[in-house]
């Protein structure tokens, strides 16, 4: 009782603090959101939202496109964490739970919790969690413990990730939990790469399923390629991209509309990625001979290269 009155007024603390540290914390926000958006309070008993059991016929009705693209994901996860004590759910873009992985010994407890299909697990159902606040903040989120909001969810450690349709929007969430006390933040680490990795295959596969007939291309773009995916028609034109792929080659919605060749989009990212490294060598020459005030030998010196190679590099970047 001690544990959940000392939680309670942490969170009042926190969330009422104006420091830099407090504000730019994104758990502190979600409390600050749980209080003032949502007008919860930390030290109340509650349990997420349910619906009724036609409500949640309806939910899964119109989501059937993602709970088909997630069943062989969902079980693969859980052959690798369901019986090391974690739940994982899969929710729509609203937190709804559609399909649960867990083993049976430990659905007793996650049942209490709530972590059960036809649950909402909204910030505004149950407070600061990891689904609801992944969907808040549209990013991939863990929640360790006493991050939750509410005092009676702070042995719960989840870690989520959005998952984006076709035209890159939120559209559902992954998410693993575990009530074990020897989970450790470093333990939910790795649980939060598992997660990501595994609603990233969720995605693609919504991508496919998305255009079937159309061949894909993968967009060359840093840590995110696996993920940066174009669906080509025959045409040679772009009919979706993921949101790796609009991000790597800046398209959206009224670009692919218009109907903008695959060819042309990706020309247009090896130019602006030129750019990018001809600003880079100018701005490097431009520090270099700020730091030397304007002394060409010397900055040539720091910069490792020859005070004739600096003046030729001075000359096509017009630097005097």
């Amino acid at each position: 009782m001690h544990e959940q009155s000392a939680h309670a007024e942490h969170v009042y603390t926190s969330a009422q603090r104006n420091n830099s540290a407090a504000a730019s914390s994104p758990i502190v926000a979600s409390w600050r959101r749980c209080m003032t958006m949502h007008q919860l309070a930390p030290e109340d008993e509650r349990a997420p939202l349910r619906l009724t059991d036609e409500e949640f016929h309806h939910a899964r009705e119109q989501s059937e496109r993602l709970i088909a693209g997630a069943t062989e994901e969902l079980d693969r996860l859980f052959t690798t964490v369901g019986k090391a004590g974690c739940c994982i759910l899969l929710t729509d873009r609203n937190g709804i739970a559609l399909e649960r992985r867990g083993a049976v010994g430990d659905d007793k407890d996650f049942r209490e919790l709530g972590l059960w299909t036809g649950s909402v697990w909204t910030e505004a159902s149950i407070g600061t969690n990891g689904i609801g606040t992944a969907l808040a903040d549209e990013r991939a989120v863990a929640i360790f413990r006493d991050q939750h909001f509410f005092c009676s969810n702070i042995r719960l450690s989840c870690t989520t990730a959005p998952i984006r349709d076709h035209r890159g929007e939120v559209a559902a969430a992954l998410d693993i939990s575990t009530c074990r006390e020897d989970v450790s933040e470093m333990t939910l680490a790795i649980l939060t790469q598992t997660v990501r990795d595994a609603a990233m295959r969720i995605e693609l596969n919504l991508f496919r399923s998305a255009f079937t007939g159309a061949r894909f291309l993968m967009v060359p773009a840093g840590a995110n390629s696996a993920a940066a995916l174009l669906a080509v028609d025959r045409h040679d034109l772009v009919l979706g991209a993921t949101r790796a792929a609009r991000i790597a080659l800046q398209l959206d919605d009224k670009r692919i509309a218009a109907g903008i060749p695959a060819a042309d989009a990706l020309q247009e990212a090896s130019v602006s990625q030129q750019e990018e490294i001809v600003e880079a060598e100018k701005a490097a020459l431009l520090r270099a001979l700020s730091r030397t005030s304007g002394n060409v030998s010397q900055a040539a010196l720091a910069l490792g290269i020859s005070r004739a190679t600096l003046h030729r590099k001075m000359k096509k970047f017009d630097l005097h």
